[in-house]
Order: C-alpha cells, then structure tokens, then sequence
C-alpha cells in the first residue's frame, strides 16, 4: 500500500470511528467501507489499535490547525482570540455530521490510564492547554496556565453538552463564563 493509500485508510477509517465510536466498529466494517481488504490494512497497522492510534494523529493535526486558524481569524488580540475560541466551537457545533469530541470519546471507551489510545488523547487536551496558555501569557493574564485549565474545562463542557443536547447554545454560554474569566 502506497502512502497516499495508507493516508487515504487512515483518512476515511477516522470518519467510520468517529461515525461508530471505536469498540463498535470492527476491522471487517473498515476493511468494507474503506475497500481495502484486512490483510492489506494488518500489512500497516498490526492492530486496530495501531490504526486507531493513527486516526488520532490525523484527528488532532486537523482539528488543532483549523482550531487555532479559527481563532487567529476572528480575534485581533491573544485575549480577543481566547474568547474567539468559543465562536469557533459554535461553528463546529453547528457543522452538519457533529457527534462530540473523538478524544472524548476514545478516552471513555479507552479508560485505563496507561493505555496508549487514552494517552494519545489526554496529550491532545495537553498541546490545546498549551496553546491557551501561550495566548494568555502574551496577552498579560496574571497565571497563564490556570486560566488555559480553566478554559480548557469550559470548552470541554461545551463539547459534551453540545454533544449530548444536539444544540449549539453550549459554545456561547460557556463564552459568557470565559468572558467572566478574563475580565
């Protein structure tokens, strides 16, 4: 399998998880939607965690790079941008085929502390607290790193209830919270 076909597997598998979740979905159902046959998936990935590993590479890539553009596109300001945040998650709320968070989720189906999937995710929550707190550094806040916690927990709360709720109202109360926060 070339590459581009790997990227391609990894590609569309990241849309069956994240349509199925990831005990539900077998390999044969991704061996079938994806047309690539089982041995040729087993040749890359030696487990459906493997692959499930790589999904959440690509998940995280994608979302943190349109995440943080969002941001810089609609907050002039590091502060203007940490409540631009909430702005973008209504967007992806409102975005036809939303159903939560996939790290959310994989860390729920995936609960043991040291398992790599559930690792996998927590580090993405990680670089996401990482960036927030970069941004409330350069825009003077007095604890840059308990104001990105915080604002990590909103934004995480917001996922889950706009989630389970199938709403968008989430997004915006928990900016009237940050708004609260950074002032």
């Amino acid at each position: 399998m070339s590459r581009n076909k790997r990227d391609e597997l990894i590609r569309n598998a990241l849309k069956i998880f994240y349509r199925n979740g990831f005990n539900a979905t077998g390999m044969d159902l991704v061996a079938k939607e994806t047309g690539v046959s089982k041995t040729s998936i087993y040749k890359h990935f030696r487990t459906k965690d493997e692959l499930i590993l790589a999904v959440l590479r690509l998940r995280d890539e994608e979302f943190r790079n349109w995440l943080f553009r969002r941001m810089e596109e609609l907050g002039e300001t590091p502060a203007a941008q940490l409540l631009a945040m909430f702005d973008a998650l209504e967007e992806w709320f409102l975005a036809d085929g939303f159903q939560g968070c996939m790290f959310i989720k994989a860390s729920a189906e995936f609960q043991n502390k040291d398992d790599a999937i559930n690792r996998q995710s927590y580090a993405h929550k990680e670089l996401l607290a990482d960036h927030l707190a970069r941004l409330a550094e350069a825009a003077g806040y007095e604890d840059p790193q308990e104001l990105a916690r915080q604002l990590l927990i909103l934004k995480e709360g917001a996922i889950v209830l706009a989630a389970m709720s199938h709403a968008p109202a989430p997004a915006s109360e928990a900016k009237a919270i940050a708004l609260r926060l950074l002032n």
